[in-house]
C-alpha cells in the first residue's frame, strides 16, 4: 500500500504504523513518495527546492517536493494560477543548480465579464532563486502583455505549510509528533509556524511585493492590468526560521531588495568552484558538457557542517554527512579537487565513534553512515544522531587517507588523524569480524536500523540464488577488497613515516586476506566472486556487480580477474547503458528494485577503474560509452543517482529510476573518475612523479586536454589525442618539480 494511504483525517491503523516502521529497516527503496525524476532541483548550503517542471509544487500531501532546510519541508505546496488555470508552461531549466527559470504563456481564458484573453497573449517569467542565508527561497514572476489592447485577469498564488521531517515525507514513519499553528497574517506577512515536539519552533515566512490585492486564508489574490507591451511583477520571498522560542513576529522582509545581488553572489561562487578544479577541454561536445555538469553539481552539494565541508550524498532524501557517499565522492573527485578530501575527514574523524551503543550500531573507531539534524532525531525515534550502521565508511575512510596522500605527497594529514587512523583499524580487525573468521562483516544490532549495511543498504539487496535473503552476518565481496587495498596503501604511509614494523604488518595482513578471499568468495561454477558470505560462510552465489568493486581494490587473482571482467560483460549483466546491480537471470532481478537490476553510474565507475586495472581496457570503454551517453537524455546532462535496468535497445534511451536523488553527489563524481580512469593518471607525488598508463579515450573524442592537473605542489597541463598508433600524451606546460611518465 502507499505510505500515504492513511489520510490525515483518519488515525494509520497498527497494521499500517507497522508498517512503516519496518520500512526503515527493510527500504526496499528511498521513498514511497511520487516520482521526482523530472523534478526541477535548487540547492545552496543547506536549504533546497525542488517542484514540478512548470514550477508548481502541488498542494495534495503525496509528493516529495517543496521547500527543504534542516531535514524539514517548510513548504509543501506553492502554485500560482491564472483565472483559476494552470498557465502553459514553455521552457524550464536550473542549470546553475541555484537558480531556475520558468517561461509560461496562457490558455484561452473566458470571462464571465469582459473581453476573453487569446491565447498566447501574456508572456509569464518566473525567476527562482534559492539562497542559504536567511536561508529564503526568492522569487519574481513578470506578466508581459504581448497583445495590442490591454489585458485584465486575476492572478492567485497559494502556499501551505506541514512541516515534516523528510522521514515522514519518505513515507518511512507515521506523522510528526509536533502541532501545527493556524496560519496567520502579521505586518503583511504571513507566518506559518510548527510547534515541534523536540522544542524547536520552525516557521515559515512568506512576503509577497506588492501587497496582494486580498487574502484567503494562505491564498492571496492579485488583479493585473496590463496595457500594451506593459509588463509587471510581483516579487516572493519565503523565509525560514527554526527557534527555541515561539515568535509570532515576522522578520523584517523586503522581497523586491537584493535578488539581484544575491543571484550575482550565487553565480560568481559557482563559477570560482568550476575556474578552481582541473580544467577538461576536449573536441567533444557531450563530454565537456557532461564534465562541467558534474563539477556544478558537486559545487550544489557542498555542504558545511560545524565548519568543514563535504558532499552532501543527494537531493532530496540524502542532503547530510553520509560516510561512505561524501568519501567516494571525495575519492572520485581527487583529480579534480583534491581539497575537498581533508575536510571530509576531518569532519568524519570528529564523529568517529567512541563506545558501544547498539541503538546507533556504534562501536570505537567505526565512522558513521548518516547524520540526521530533524525533529526524529531529535527526539531519538530514529538512531542517526548519528547513525553508524555502515560496514564499509571505515575502510573507506583509511582509503582517502591514503589516496590523498598520493596525490598531494604530503603526511601531514596522515599524522594528523593518526589516533583516528589506528581506531579505524582496530575497529576492522576486531569489532568487524563478527564471527572470527578474518572477513569484515556487518549485523545490526539496532531496532531501527538497516539490515544491510553495504552500499547496496535496502533490505533486499542481498539475495541467493534462489531468491531468498542472506543471512547476518555477512560479509561483502567488495568490502573485503577495501580492507586489502587501505592496509596495503596505508602501509607505505606508514613506512614512510618512519614505521617499517607497522607497515610490514599491515602488509602480512593484506596479503592473508588476499589469499583467504580467492579461496572462499569464488564461485567457479559462474566464473566471478560472490555477491557475500553469510552465516556459516555460505556464499550469497549471485552475479551481481559487486565483484567488480573488487578489481577495482587489486584483491583478484589476475586470472580470477579476467574470468569476472568476462562475465560483467556479459548481456545478462551489462546492460549497454552500464552494469546491472544484479543479473537478469536472478531470482530476485527487478530493472526498477533499487538494488536489484539498476544501474548505478558510480558503481559503474569503480567498475571500470577495476577492469583497467587488470587490463581490461575494452570493457572499460564499453562502460564509459554508456554511462557518458546515457547522460545525453537526462536534463542538463545530469546523471541521477541510478537508473533503471532495461536494455539500451528496449527504449533506445534509458528509463528513469522514480524517485532517484538528482543531483547526486557519487553519480555526479562518478564522471571526474571515469575521465581520471581513461587517461590512466596515476600520481605518486612523493616521487614528484605523475605516471600516465595506457591512456585510452572514447571513440567520440578524438583530443581532450587537462589544465592545471595537481599533483603534489606542481600543476601540469596535458594533452591528449587520438592518433593511429594509439593515443598520444603531450606535456603543454608543468608548473613546479613533476616528473611525467607515459607508460603505453
Amino acid at each position: 500500500m502507499h505510505a500515504h494511504a492513511a489520510a490525515r483525517g483518519r488515525p494509520a491503523s497498527a497494521a499500517e504504523a507497522q508498517e512503516r516502521k519496518e520500512r526503515v529497516l527493510t527500504q526496499g527503496k528511498p521513498s514511497v513518495t511520487r516520482g521526482i525524476s523530472q523534478a526541477i532541483v535548487i540547492k545552496d548550503g543547506d536549504v533546497f527546492f525542488l517542484s514540478e517542471p512548470d514550477g508548481d509544487v502541488p498542494l495534495d500531501m503525496r509528493h516529495g517536493l517543496g521547500l527543504y532546510y534542516h531535514d524539514c519541508r517548510y513548504l509543501n505546496g506553492y502554485q500560482m494560477r491564472v483565472a483559476d488555470v494552470a498557465p502553459n508552461l514553455l521552457m524550464s531549466t536550473a542549470t546553475e543548480g541555484y537558480r531556475a527559470v520558468f517561461e509560461y504563456t496562457n490558455p484561452e481564458i473566458r470571462f464571465e465579464r469582459g473581453p476573453t484573453l487569446p491565447a498566447e497573449e501574456l508572456g509569464i517569467r518566473w525567476d527562482r532563486v534559492i539562497d542559504r542565508s536567511g536561508p529564503s527561497l526568492r522569487d519574481r514572476i513578470t506578466f508581459r502583455n504581448f497583445g495590442l489592447r490591454s489585458a485584465a485577469f486575476p492572478i492567485t498564488i497559494s502556499f501551505r505549510a506541514e512541516f515534516e521531517d523528510v522521514y515522514v515525507v519518505r513515507g518511512l514513519i507515521p506523522e510528526h509528533a509536533g502541532k501545527i499553528q493556524p496560519p496567520m497574517w502579521k505586518d503583511g506577512t504571513l507566518v506559518m509556524r510548527y510547534a515541534g515536539a523536540d522544542g524547536i519552533q520552525r516557521q515559515t515566512w512568506v512576503r509577497l511585493h506588492p501587497a496582494p490585492d486580498a487574502r484567503d486564508g494562505t491564498t492571496v489574490h492579485y488583479r493585473i492590468t496590463l496595457g500594451p507591451r506593459e509588463s509587471r511583477s510581483i516579487d516572493v520571498a519565503v523565509v525560514v526560521s527554526e527557534t527555541r522560542r515561539a515568535s509570532t513576529r515576522p522578520r523584517r522582509l523586503n522581497p523586491s531588495a537584493g535578488l539581484q545581488s544575491v543571484e550575482t553572489s550565487l553565480r560568481r561562487q559557482s563559477d570560482q568552484w568550476v575556474r578552481s578544479s582541473t580544467a577538461v577541454a576536449s573536441d567533444s561536445l557531450l563530454l565537456g558538457s557532461v564534465v562541467e555538469r558534474s563539477l556544478r553539481d558537486l559545487r550544489v552539494l557542498w555542504t558545511t557542517l560545524h565548519g568543514h565541508g563535504f558532499f552532501a550524498a543527494g537531493v532530496p532524501w540524502f542532503v547530510t554527512l553520509f560516510g561512505r557517499d561524501s568519501i567516494i565522492a571525495a575519492l572520485e573527485a581527487l583529480a579534480f579537487h583534491p581539497d575537498v578530501a581533508p575536510t571530509t575527514l576531518r569532519l568524519l574523524a570528529s564523529h568517529q565513534g567512541t563506545r558501544v551503543d547498539d541503538w546507533r550500531d556504534e562501536q570505537p573507531g567505526k565512522i558513521l553512515h548518516e547524520l540526521r539534524v530533524g525533529e526524529l532525531a531529535h527526539l531519538d525515534q530514529i538512531p542517526h544522531t548519528p547513525y553508524y550502521g555502515t560496514v564499509d565508511a571505515t575502510p573507506l575512510f583509511l582509503l582517502l587517507i591514503a589516496r590523498h596522500a598520493a596525490w598531494t605527497g604530503d603526511l601531514a594529514l596522515f599524522h594528523e588523524l593518526r589516533e583516528n587512523i589506528d581506531r579505524a583499524l582496530d575497529w576492522i580487525d576486531h569489532y568487524g569480524d563478527l564471527d572470527g573468521d578474518g572477513y569484515l562483516e556487518y549485523r545490526s544490532t539496532s531496532k531501527r536500523g538497516l539490515v544491510n549495511q553495504g552500499w547496496k543498504d535496502s533490505g533486499n539487496a542481498i539475495v541467493n540464488a534462489d531468491g531468498s535473503l542472506a543471512v547476518p552476518p555477512i560479509a561483502l565481496v567488495e568490502v573485503q577488497g577495501y580492507v586489502y587495498d587501505a592496509k596495503r596503501q596505508l602501509a607505505d604511509l606508514f613506512r614512510r613515516a618512519g614505521e617499517p614494523d607497522r607497515a610490514a604488518r599491515l602488509e602480512d595482513e593484506a596479503r592473508a586476506l588476499h589469499d583467504r578471499f580467492n579461496r572462499d568468495f569464488w564461485l567457479e561454477k559462474q566464473g566471478i566472486y560472490a555477491l557475500a558470505l553469510q552465516a556459516g560462510d555460505a556464499p550469497a552465489a549471485v552475479v551481481s556487480s559487486n565483484p567488480g568493486h573488487a578489481l577495482w581494490s587489486g584483491i583478484a587473482e589476475p586470472n580470477k580477474a579476467r574470468q569476472t571482467a568476462e562475465r560483467l560483460m556479459s548481456g545478462d549483466i551489462f546492460s549497454g547503458w552500464g552494469i546491472r546491480t544484479l543479473a537478469e537471470g536472478e531470482q530476485r532481478y527487478n530493472p526498477v528494485g533499487y538494488h536489484l537490476g539498476t544501474v548505478w553510474p558510480h558503481d559503474n565507475s569503480i567498475i571500470a577503474a577495476g577492469l583497467r586495472r587488470y587490463g581490461e581496457d575494452d570493457a572499460a570503454l564499453r562502460i564509459a560509452h554508456g554511462i557518458l551517453r546515457a547522460a545525453m537524455y537526462f536534463r542538463h546532462y545530469r546523471l541521477p543517482e541510478v537508473f533503471a535496468g532495461f536494455p539500451w535497445d528496449a527504449f533506445l534511451e534509458p528509463v528513469r529510476y522514480p524517485v532517484a536523488c538528482h543531483p547526486q553527489a557519487w553519480a555526479a563524481g562518478s564522471v571526474l573518475h571515469i575521465v581520471t580512469t581513461l587517461l590512466g593518471l596515476e600520481p605518486e607525488a612523493f616521487e614528484q612523479r605523475l605516471r600516465i598508463v595506457r591512456p585510452i579515450l572514447p571513440d567520440f573524442v578524438d583530443r581532450l586536454e587537462l589544465h592545471r592537473l595537481r599533483v603534489g605542489r606542481a600543476h601540469a597541463d596535458l594533452r591528449f589525442d587520438r592518433t593511429p598508433g594509439g593515443i598520444a600524451v603531450r606535456i603543454l606546460g608543468v608548473d613546479g618539480e613533476l616528473d611525467i611518465v607515459v607508460e603505453p
